[in-house]
């Protein structure tokens, strides 16, 4: 899988990043650096543990590297979850989780699948 067909697959902008980094090595080293990242599960746990504010230090995190490496899909939805999060309105909480974590495994997967052909 090339790069630009992971970006393709995770609905993200390459053109954006590509622009911003200006090197094909780059994107993809900080791209797939996205995996190593442990704010995903810190957004399960807390919200798991009804911890919002913790809760909404990871999804904005998550928010910000998506932003940065233009995974557009992702971004949309994990940027309403932390909106949410930021205003105290934790009632639209379960409506908009299921959201990023699908988009979030979308993500995940184009990113390995990248991964594997090295």
């Amino acid at each position: 899988m090339s790069l630009e067909s992971c970006y393709s697959a995770l609905e993200g902008d390459y053109q954006t990043v590509f622009n911003r980094l200006r090197n094909e090595r780059i994107v993809k080293k900080f791209a797939l650096k996205f995996l190593e990242d442990s704010s995903y599960e810190l957004l399960e746990r807390s919200l798991e543990a009804k911890d919002y504010k913790e809760a909404f230090r990871a999804a904005h995190t998550i928010k910000g590297i998506c932003q940065n490496l233009s995974f557009t899909r992702l971004y949309t939805s994990v940027n309403l979850l932390a909106e949410a999060l930021r205003g105290e309105e934790i009632d639209k909480v379960p409506s908009l989780y299921p959201d990023v974590q699908k988009d979030y495994q979308i993500t995940v997967d184009a990113l390995r699948a990248l991964q594997a052909e090295g």
